[in-house]
């Protein structure tokens, strides 16, 4: 069973929410916020699995709200609702660790395997949508992510940067596994290895360290 939070400040949003994924048998709506402040505490209430939340609200918006989440020990995977393709609070928001976004017109049977996916361990925004979201949007700092993102990189071994890279590259895990000649879980290997020596909570994350550092 998939725990849920929804988070939205537009009530009619939370209903057609709610009514698409309330009679999925393998999705429980736990609560229901609409605000930012609410969700550190119904998140602690309530231990979801996942959040979906709206970037823009008039208090807290989903922004700071996900950068909190994500300070937190075990938080829950974050998907951003945006109306959106290109938005500099998604591009942030996929920073800060959510693990991607939706837009709000998505069909009911691809919002049902999205959260899936998500709940899953499986980002639904792959690299090549990101490097796509990121050369639409400029949120500034590009020198100093450069430099951290290039500090970063040289703390991997010659092939775990390699899978980074190809990670990167939008490549999936077969596809790595193809061209450097290794199995798929020696690859799934070398990507926790990645994200834990990094400090990174997805794949997404990544791919914006691996476009950060311009290689």
């Amino acid at each position: 069973m998939i725990r849920l939070l929804i988070v939205d400040d537009d009530a009619m949003v939370r209903a057609g929410l709610s009514m698409i994924l309330g009679g999925v048998a393998d999705i429980e709506i736990v609560a229901e916020a609409g605000d930012g402040s609410e969700v550190p505490p119904l998140v602690a209430e309530h231990r979801p699995d996942l959040v979906l939340m709206d970037i823009r609200m008039p208090g807290v918006d989903g922004l700071t709200a996900t950068e909190a989440l994500r300070r937190t020990s075990s938080p829950p995977e974050v998907v951003v609702l945006t109306t959106f393709h290109a938005d500099a609070q998604v591009l942030r928001a996929l920073r800060a660790g959510a693990a991607g976004f939706l837009l709000k017109d998505i069909a009911p049977g691809d919002l049902v395997q999205a959260i899936r996916k998500v709940a899953a361990g499986e980002p639904i925004l792959s690299p090549a949508v990101t490097r796509q979201l990121i050369t639409h949007v400029s949120d500034g700092g590009a020198g100093e992510r450069t430099e951290r993102a290039r500090k970063l990189l040289a703390r991997l071994s010659e092939r775990e940067r390699e899978v980074a890279l190809a990670v990167g590259q939008g490549r999936s895990n077969a596809e790595i596994a193809r061209e450097l000649y290794m199995s798929v879980p020696t690859v799934k290997a070398h990507v926790s290895r990645i994200l834990t020596k990094l400090d990174l909570n997805n794949r997404v994350q990544v791919a914006l360290l691996v476009y950060d550092a311009g290689t």
